[in-house]
C-alpha cells in the first residue's frame, strides 16, 4: 500500500462519500426549508411564534428579526436550499457510480468553502451579537461542517487540491484522525454556545 492509499483507506470511499453528501445535504435542505416556510408566515404574521423559538436562548424568531438574517438582501436559508440541493443532487448522481470530473470538485469546494465562512460568521453573530440561538440554524451549522469536511479531505488526498510535498505527512496525519477533528469542531462550538450563555443555563441547572 503506497502512502497515498495508506491516507484514503481511513476516509470515506466514494460511494460511502455519495451517500455522506446525499444525507447531510438532506438534512440541511430540510431545514433551510422549514426556516424560509417559518419566515414566510412570520413575514405575513409578525405576532407569529416560530416553532423552533422554545426559550429566550432558543429562539428562531429572535434570530429571524435581524439584519443578520438577510445578509444578501433576501432570507438566509434561501442560500441554503439552492446550496444544499446542488449537494443532494450530486450525491446522488455518485451514488449511481459516477465519478465527476476534477472541475466538479473545485467548484463543489468553491461553494463549501463560502459556505463553512458563511456558516462561521452566522455562529459569531449569533453568540456575541444576537444573542440567541436558533434550533434549524444549529442542524444547517452541523450539515455544513459534515459536508465540507470530507469534500475537502476527498480534494486533499486526491490531490484535486494542489498540495506541496512537504504537506503530504501533514494531510496523512488528518486524514486518519478525521472523525476525531470533526468532533472536536463540534466540540468547541459545544464550549462556546455553553460559555456565551451560561448565565442563562445556571438558572436552569438551579432551577
Amino acid at each position: 500500500m503506497t502512502e497515498a492509499d495508506s491516507s484514503t483507506a481511513v476516509l470515506p470511499r466514494p460511494r460511502t462519500l455519495a451517500w455522506l453528501l446525499t444525507i447531510a445535504g438532506s438534512v440541511g435542505l430540510l431545514a433551510a426549508f422549514v426556516l424560509t416556510v417559518e419566515k414566510i408566515i412570520l413575514l405575513k404574521n409578525p405576532d407569529y411564534v416560530p416553532s423552533c423559538s422554545i426559550n429566550p436562548v432558543l429562539s428562531c424568531g429572535s434570530v429571524m428579526e435581524t439584519p443578520q438574517a438577510e445578509l444578501f438582501g433576501f432570507p438566509n436559508p434561501l442560500i441554503g436550499i439552492v446550496g444544499f440541493s446542488v449537494v443532494v443532487t450530486l450525491g446522488v448522481v455518485m451514488s449511481t457510480g459516477y465519478r465527476p470530473p476534477r472541475w466538479v470538485f473545485l467548484g463543489l469546494q468553491v461553494g463549501v468553502t463560502g459556505g463553512m465562512v458563511f456558516v462561521g460568521w452566522l455562529i459569531y453573530q449569533s453568540l456575541y451579537r444576537i444573542g440567541a440561538l436558533c434550533p434549524y440554524c444549529m442542524v444547517v451549522w452541523v450539515a455544513m461542517s459534515v459536508i465540507f469536511w470530507y469534500v475537502t479531505l476527498h480534494n486533499l488526498t486526491g490531490r484535486y487540491l494542489p498540495v506541496p510535498r512537504a504537506a503530504d505527512g501533514v494531510v496523512r496525519g488528518v486524514a486518519r484522525v478525521h472523525t476525531a477533528l470533526l468532533l472536536a469542531w463540534f466540540l468547541l462550538v459545544v464550549v462556546l454556545i455553553t460559555e456565551a450563555f451560561w448565565t442563562y443555563w445556571r438558572t436552569l441547572l438551579l432551577f
